[in-house]
């Protein structure tokens, strides 16, 4: 319908236009608004002064052609730099321009996959890239082209073969091609050595050649595995002199101004290796509690490395380029040196200590009514292992528990009893992901491998911590202060919708909209026991967000809470001591607080986000060599497994005994063309119908064990899937294999093929 002058519709407010560009979601022009409200001739030019006010107000940005969008909205087509390759393979990448104390967090790209032929991208790469939207924090990501390589550079073991050729086997076991030397570019490194190398130029055809650049150690022992890990991950193992000598420097804190908690009989429960105990607890029945006649007080004391770690400071300095402690199965790298990690901030049984004590009133509910912070100082009462305090509340204590049993361990239980119910009122994410760890004998041998035995007694622990890093969020909200905070955004649109897909096909009915972490837990309620209870557990976990540290709170979606900060390890996490010095500075509790000029918590944020992946993906690859080490003796042994992976080009099975992945290539299944259903999570053979599922039980022959990769080969048993025979009972013959062996083709379909 035409608009004369006469009957033409009011101009617009600014907040109709900015609700309009927001709804659009990308680049809008000028024309579209206009169209939009059908504006003509003054108002026109009307819309083009709002568009610049709005701009210049910082609400709106001006991107190519003239086009506006929400600040932070990114254009069609923008240059974006790798950041990271998360745990399933996924390539993500940030914006390689980004203002971010303008606008907070970047968005996370999800890079398509490359497609055959092309080379894959790694950390560091650059890449013209077209965007596709996916919400408000996500896109996806395909490559136009690649304009800048991360200079490649790779960490290996030496080697010299019978012809005296050098060569360098990687130990990242995603490159299985090994590199050649020239003597002039040995650097001096002998048969064994661990190195780093450069990638030299040229050379497509054939092994690549490289150039020793650094000459790291000598692996020739089992405890040299972790340190594959932690020089493949650039993982800082020395302090620096003036960190070591503030350390060695520390003495006891003055008591004045402090809380007094020497004679309450605070304890600390930790595991069996534990060196530092940074977390003590005490709980009584609060009856007389205003409007909670049955609940309870807790006690949740913090070593107070605040005290100790000040702004400027190297033990500071140190402390946050680690970001974090990152633990191996034969040591740990700390984040504070020994004499505090271990002395000072460890509260040590029978040892004036100074704390930062949360103290906590809960109704009968386990719901938090109120809470204070104070500085203290204590005394350990005990220190208790986990199967110690879990022995003892079973009814058999020993020495040591059982001097305490009715003041301090049943109490701690009963308070644990309200906690656990709030937990389950709440509705936390409760996924079934079975954890292992590994034993080695006095010589660094690996011993065994056994499932991580959970008592009640971890999760007691588990709960009181939960709940004074809620406490100390709420706190710092009231203050006005900056708060670190723990974030776990709900799972990505994407993400949900590739979930709700495999569900139905097993005919779970995943709910739209905004979903809640209970909703999560009816459906793995539902497949508890089953034979896809393993498989069900896995999707939800793989559609889960990734926790982070960040200064603007989005909630924690899988704790199922508004507001989360880690406050209860900061021998171990940079994170909680930011959190400590907020307190310290918000309630005027002394020296030790933020320092007077202001700190770029987003920046922060990224970095110990960044440092906590690092060591949790450092950590998993030693694992990974050790338990490699472990079963390298066992080549050719059958053993029980569970398909944790289906991919194109293979299987990847978890050992029930030990929790090893290795990899099942496709070439070495049954001779067939395999088809990859990506939405249920399998490979299907074509003409014999034979399928491979996620979750799926088998048994498995390892033909491959390489500790300095960590990496497993695996093979089924021929006598489970023997060859097809053709018409007449003869054993049939697999086709020629045609093209590079082992490498599966695609077909149009996106379907892989196994190479007959």
């Amino acid at each position: 319908m035409a608009h004369n002058k006469k009957h033409r519709p009011p101009f617009p407010s600014k907040d109709a236009i900015l609700a309009f560009i927001k709804k659009e979601g990308d680049h809008v022009g000028k024309r579209e608004i206009a169209s939009a409200f059908h504006l003509k001739g003054e108002h026109r030019i009307q819309l083009k002064q709002v568009l610049r006010e709005l701009q210049e107000a910082g609400l709106i940005d001006k991107g190519r052609g003239k086009r506006f969008a929400q600040p932070g909205t990114l254009p069609e087509v923008t240059v974006v730099m790798v950041s990271e390759i998360d745990t399933d393979g996924e390539v993500i990448a940030r914006p390689q321009t980004w203002n971010t104390e303008k606008l907070g967090l970047p968005p996370r790209i999800y890079m398509a996959p490359q497609r055959h032929g092309e080379q894959a991208l790694g950390e560091g790469d650059r890449a013209l890239t077209r965007l596709k939207r996916l919400d408000e924090t996500t896109y996806e990501g395909k490559v136009i082209q690649v304009i800048g390589k991360a200079q490649p550079r790779v960490l290996g073991l030496f080697s010299v073969d019978g012809r005296g050729e050098a060569r360098i086997t990687p130990t990242d076991k995603k490159q299985r091609a090994e590199l050649m030397v020239a003597r002039e570019h040995t650097g001096g490194a002998r048969p064994g050595d661990l190195v780093r190398a450069e990638i030299l130029p040229g050379r497509k055809l054939g092994l690549r050649w490289g150039k020793v650049i650094e000459n790291l150690h000598n692996p020739d022992s089992p405890r040299s595995l972790s340190l594959i890990s932690i020089h493949e991950h650039d993982i800082q193992t020395e302090f620096s002199d003036e960190a070591l000598q503030e350390a060695a420097g520390a003495g006891a804190a003055p008591l004045q101004k402090r809380e007094d908690l020497r004679d309450m009989p605070l304890i600390t429960i930790d595991g069996a290796d534990a060196r530092d105990y940074d977390d003590a607890v005490w709980a009584e029945c609060a009856p007389d509690e205003g409007d909670n006649p049955s609940g309870w007080h807790l006690i949740v004391a913090i070593a107070d490395v605040s005290w100790y770690v000040r702004p400027g400071m190297a033990l500071d300095e140190d402390a946050y380029e680690r970001g974090n402690s990152t633990y191996f199965p034969d040591r740990c790298v700390p984040m504070l040196p020994e004499d505090l990690s271990t002395g000072w901030c460890s509260l040590n049984p029978g040892q004036e200590r100074p704390v930062i004590a949360a103290h906590m009133w809960i109704d009968a509910s386990g719901n938090l009514l109120r809470h204070n912070f104070t500085r203290a100082v204590m005394r350990s009462a005990a220190r208790l292992t986990y199967s110690q305090a879990q022995t003892a509340f079973d009814g058999a204590p020993d020495e040591t528990a059982e001097p305490i049993m009715e003041t301090v361990i049943t109490p701690l239980y009963q308070a644990y009893a309200a906690l656990e119910g709030a937990r389950r009122q709440r509705g936390v994410l409760e996924l079934d992901i079975p954890e292992r760890r590994i034993l080695l004998d006095d010589n660094g041998n690996v011993d065994r491998v056994e499932p991580r035995v959970r008592y009640d007694s971890h999760r007691l622990i588990e709960e009181f911590m939960i709940l004074a890093n809620v406490a100390a969020a709420e706190t710092l909200e009231r203050l006005h202060k900056p708060c670190m905070y723990r974030v776990h955004d709900h799972p990505g649109l994407d993400k949900l919708e590739a979930l709700r897909e495999f569900l139905d096909s097993l005919d779970i009915k995943l709910p739209r909209g905004q979903l809640r972490s209970a909703q999560f837990n009816r459906i793995l309620d539902r497949v508890k026991g089953t034979p896809v209870s393993h498989m069900v557990n896995a999707v939800v976990l793989r559609s889960q967000s990734q926790a982070a540290y960040s200064p603007r709170n989005v909630g924690h979606f899988g704790l199922a809470l508004k507001r989360y900060a880690h406050f209860t390890s900061p021998i171990r996490r940079y994170a909680d001591l930011l959190v400590h010095r907020a307190l310290v500075s918000g309630l005027k509790l002394g020296d030790g607080g933020l320092p007077r000029e202001e700190q770029d918590f987003q920046e922060m944020g990224e970095h110990i986000s960044g440092t906590e992946r690092r060591s949790t993906a450092a950590e998993r690859n030693a694992m990974d060599r050790f338990t490699a080490a472990y079963l390298a003796e066992r080549v050719g042994a059958t053993f029980a497994g569970r398909v944790t992976g289906v991919t194109r080009f293979g299987l990847f099975v978890s050992l029930d005994e030990v929790g090893g992945d290795g990899l099942i290539p496709i070439r070495t299944l049954p001779d067939d063309y395999y088809e990859h259903d990506e939405t249920r999570h399998r490979l299907v053979g074509r003409a014999t119908n034979l399928e491979f599922r996620l979750g799926q039980e088998l048994s498995v022959v390892l033909k491959e064990a390489n500790p300095a990769t960590g990496g497993l080969i695996l093979s089924l048993p021929e006598e489970d899937f023997p060859a097809p025979r053709a018409k007449g009972g003869a054993e049939r013959k697999p086709r020629k294999k045609r093209g590079k062996p082992g490498r599966p083709e695609r077909n149009r379909a996106g379907t892989a093929r196994k190479r007959r």
